[in-house]
């Protein structure tokens, strides 16, 4: 477990595309869970540990993840991420194709489907669509793939991933969005590279930026950047 940044309120992890933030119905020993071990041996803290879960990653995203470790600051944090604007999270993903535009911003309506965890761009007046907004821009090419930067505006489900397929876009081993071929490792090229905001407790400006993985697609991009 690569620890990014901690104090006696927060915590941020850097997680791979194997973990899953909280447990699930595979049983998969959770990050959450990782985290409270860590912090319980690290401290020498006698009984239950405290960790509050303020966002999530898709289980095949890696990147920064945080957590609290006190109420007051899951408290302020889970208003902040409800308050958008407040917490600036910034992706990296390798797609395939060109964009049609070398930055943009993407408005659309989605939809999620329970049943098959996915979601779809709709119409507005879909029942139960919600707005998705997010800019990116390419940062970086190959011969064949294009880094983006993606800047989220709005936290909807598999957002990300959604939007970008829906301009021809799909994410580098992202089967369930339209590439055609797995990642070796099972996730997918998405990265969430970094997390700005003001300390729910300290107030000051805090970054934390997480490494990307070592493959070598990431470390064909990087030496670009």
């Amino acid at each position: 477990m690569n620890v990014l940044y901690e104090d006696n309120h927060i915590i941020a992890v850097n997680k791979t595309c194997s973990e899953i933030v909280q447990g699930d119905k595979t049983g998969d020993l959770p990050l959450c869970e990782m985290v409270k071990t860590y912090i319980k041996e690290k401290y020498a803290k006698p009984g239950a540990v405290f960790l509050g879960v303020t966002h999530r990653l898709d289980r095949p995203t890696s990147g920064v993840v945080l957590f609290a470790r006190t109420s007051k600051a899951l408290s302020r944090l889970n208003d902040m991420f409800r308050n958008h604007g407040e917490i600036q999270k910034t992706y990296w993903a390798i797609v395939k194709n060109c964009p049609p535009k070398d930055s943009d911003c993407l408005e659309h309506y989605l939809w999620r489907n329970e049943k098959q965890n996915k979601s779809f761009v709709c119409k507005k007046e879909h029942k139960d669509a919600k707005k998705a907004i997010l800019t990116y821009r390419v940062i970086a090419k190959s011969e064949r793939y294009f880094l983006l930067e993606i800047v989220l505006k709005t936290g909807r489900h598999h957002q990300i991933r959604c939007q970008l397929a829906h301009i021809g876009c799909p994410i580098k081993g992202d089967l369930k969005y339209g590439y055609e071929r797995s990642n070796p490792d099972g996730g997918i090229s998405l990265h969430a590279r970094s997390i700005q905001f003001v300390h729910p407790v300290s107030k000051q400006p805090i970054y934390i930026e997480a490494p990307c993985p070592d493959d070598k697609f990431w470390n064909m991009f990087i030496p670009k950047l």
